[in-house]
């Protein structure tokens, strides 16, 4: 089969992340080329571009602000326009283009308005000084970022206007690993979790009925974070550490697992879905996933904080620790940081779920949340505010 386009893109986005030199010469050259151009395109005042992961999702933090901005009323004049890697796939109420194409960068030159969870620039340095830009971010990092992953130098976030986090912790990485400027960070939180603050028994019963999740089950939701190409960008495959049929022996009478990769995943293997586990990696909403789980399960994924909100249980089951940890890089010791909460074989996986005391994990969970989320819950509107001051 034929090579598609957005799995030539892969391949050169691992080029560009693993060779320092072809990294350099791209940055340099296209940089300064959309610099020159940009002194001939005018700036809009009224218009907004937004991405979420590179435009492989209309999701994430970027949608709560623009979700936001379209039900109030004050922001009506503004030109909103999402670049996506396939537009026709989603059903949106504002403007679509195609990411990475002549009209992405010439509408990125014309925006007043910048909005991203992971970069609007696709590597480069071309913002104009009249453009103010939110970067949303896309989690509490555990796992070593930026200039901290071997091989890269090429992050300067110091041109965002606004830059979001969270808690005390990250601050300092953003500064150091991102380059992000101290003045322009503001602490309250995600705009994506925002929702997680307010959840309602009557919202969690609907979305179970909304996925067919039957009444006398719980459910486990697993999300693992992504792992680097095995074969130099070709694919990024997740080869499960779980034998689901041993799962489905042990926990099947009480518990539906839902598997959602990461978004970066091109192919599940080792996996057969059946009404026990049910793969949900397509499935547009991971709020509303936690929102309905008893149990959240992960390794190294930013979502033990997302999902630390609603204070139920955390695992993280991180079978490859030495490795991981080795080869990528942690910024904490999650062997401490989630005491007895970290297991590293299935056996240990299976008990812990099946002799847990939830109450008791509840409340564990609690105090890593009051460690780690120091802020949330009207992030969006916080963030809305700071970058279009003196818009209204």
């Amino acid at each position: 089969m034929k090579p598609d386009r957005n799995t030539y893109k892969k391949r050169m986005a691992y080029i560009l992340k693993h060779n320092i030199l072809i990294q350099a010469i791209y940055r340099f050259v296209l940089s300064n080329v959309f610099r020159v151009i940009g002194f001939f395109i005018k700036t809009d005042n009224h218009l907004v571009l937004m991405n979420a992961y590179g435009g492989l999702r209309y999701n994430d933090s970027p949608k709560a602000i623009g979700d936001y901005l379209y039900s109030h009323y004050e922001y009506r004049n503004l030109r909103i326009v999402w670049a996506f890697e396939r537009p026709d796939d989603f059903n949106i109420p504002f403007e679509k283009i195609k990411i990475d194409t002549w009209d992405y960068f010439y509408t990125a030159l014309k925006a007043k308005y910048w909005i991203s969870c992971v970069n609007i620039e696709r590597g480069l340095h071309f913002k104009k000084a009249a453009t103010r830009y939110l970067n949303t971010w896309h989690g509490i990092p555990i796992k070593t970022i930026g200039n901290a992953v071997k091989g890269r130098n090429d992050f300067d976030f110091s041109n965002v206007n606004v830059f979001c986090y969270s808690c005390s912790f990250e601050k300092s990485i953003y500064i150091r690993d991102l380059g992000v400027l101290e003045r322009n960070m503001i602490m309250c939180g995600l705009p994506r979790n925002d929702e997680l603050y307010h959840v309602t028994p009557e919202r969690i019963g609907s979305l179970r009925l909304k996925l067919d999740i039957p009444d006398n089950k719980k459910i486990i939701l697993y999300v693992p974070t992504w792992r680097e190409s095995s074969d130099k960008g070709k694919s990024y495959t997740l080869t499960s550490p779980i034998d689901a049929m041993v799962l489905e022996q042990q926990l099947g009478d009480t518990y539906i697992l839902l598997v959602r990769a990461h978004h970066f995943v091109t192919q599940l293997l080792g996996i057969q879905f059946n009404n026990f586990i049910r793969d949900v990696s397509e499935y547009p909403e991971i709020n509303e996933l936690m929102i309905i789980a008893d149990i959240l399960i992960s390794d190294y994924s930013a979502a033990i904080f997302d999902y630390a909100i609603l204070e139920r249980p955390v695992i993280s089951f991180a079978f490859d620790y030495k490795e991981y940890t080795d080869s990528h890089g942690l910024y904490m010791d999650l062997e401490k940081e989630l005491d007895g909460r970290l297991v590293k074989t299935q056996e240990e996986l299976i008990n812990k779920i099946k002799l847990m005391d939830y109450n008791d994990e509840c409340k564990k969970t609690a105090v890593f949340k009051k460690k780690y989320i120091e802020e949330g819950g009207n992030a969006a509107e916080t963030y809305v505010k700071a970058l279009f001051d003196g818009y209204c």
